[in-house]
């Protein structure tokens, strides 16, 4: 049996943002902060971060704030100038946040996909 969604389906993609937040709703992390967080590792930049993902440093930089004053320690390491530049870490658990985040992801992306595959599937039957 044809159905009528027929070749569209194959145009369909899936799209999806996770954050987490506080028990008063305040976003606490997602995926922006998280994607942050692991170019600055990268990158050993904030600056730099931000500039790829088109961020303004200030306002990244006050999120990343509100994100240590919630857990209560910092996640940034910085050191400024001197004749190689100032360069921005992230703390071990600055780390830790990031590497948790990333096996959540890859629970929940694999979770999504197997929904969103069973949902093209009921459609094409």
């Amino acid at each position: 049996m044809e159905t009528k969604f027929g070749e569209r389906l194959k145009d369909i993609r899936l799209h999806y943002k996770i954050w987490l937040s506080d028990d008063k709703e305040t976003g606490i992390m997602g995926d922006g902060k998280w994607q942050m967080l692991k170019l600055i590792d990268e990158k050993g930049s904030m600056k730099a971060a931000c500039d790829e993902l088109g961020y303004t440093y200030r306002r990244t930089w006050g999120n990343l704030k509100k994100i240590e004053k919630f857990f209560g320690f910092p996640l940034l390491e910085k050191q400024r100038g001197g004749i190689d530049g100032g360069h921005t870490t992230l703390t071990e658990e600055g780390k830790r946040l990031v590497k948790a985040f990333d096996t959540f992801h890859d629970t929940v992306d694999s979770r999504i996909q197997q929904g969103f595959d069973r949902f093209i599937q009921e459609l094409n039957q």
